[in-house]
């Protein structure tokens, strides 16, 4: 016998179409694409570092499978869906308009939370997190102005709303390997060029 609690989970996850057909709801869609893509990143990653499949980090690929489908893309759904609300048009002025809010609101918030969150996953202490950030948050963040803004006018102006978290999952995909590389770089290492 199913409890109650798991088939109200399972209705609001899911809703059954015509026909027997199921549709998956649009945040349980990313969380799922984000499990798989963030630790895919992570791997790649690892094997451009040099690293053979039997050497990987494979706590580190579940961390960014955890952070992905967890925090990310619940985040990341909220966003979509308040940005949708605020300017509801899809053409290129409101795309434009969406993309440069978010890289003044919800990039910083997204560049600061992953190197904390994946910090406090690898059990560090705060002060730990605290300082990985500094150093690595703002390198990160201003790659990420030079790409993201161009990845969200086309999301913004032309992707429908129901298909824009898995849009941008896919295009976070080359993100995620740069962000592991940031997040695996050493102290004594150089930054990216700026």
């Amino acid at each position: 016998m199913v409890p109650q609690s798991v088939k109200l989970l399972q209705a609001s996850l899911f809703r059954i179409q015509g026909a027997g057909k199921m549709k998956i709801h649009p945040m349980a869609k990313g969380a799922l694409t984000y499990a798989v893509m963030w630790p895919a990143g992570c791997l790649i990653q690892q094997a451009i570092e040099g690293k053979s499949p039997r050497d990987y980090d494979w706590a580190r690929a579940l961390r960014f499978s955890l952070f992905g489908a967890l925090y990310v893309a619940p985040t990341l759904y909220g966003w979509v869906r308040l940005t949708s609300a605020m300017w509801p048009k899809t053409n290129l002025r409101s795309g434009i308009v969406k993309a440069v809010t978010e890289q003044l609101s919800y990039g910083p918030f997204a560049c600061v939370s992953f190197f904390m969150g994946m910090s406090l996953l690898e059990m560090k202490t705060f002060s730990q997190a605290i300082d990985e950030t500094i150093e690595k948050a703002p390198p990160t963040y201003k790659v990420g102005v030079c790409i993201w803004p161009f990845l969200q006018t086309i999301n913004f102006s032309l992707v429908p709303e129901h298909n824009r978290v898995v849009f941008v999952s896919i295009c976070s995909l080359m993100w995620t390997i740069f962000l592991a590389y940031m997040k695996s770089r050493h102290e004594n290492e150089p930054a990216v060029e700026e």
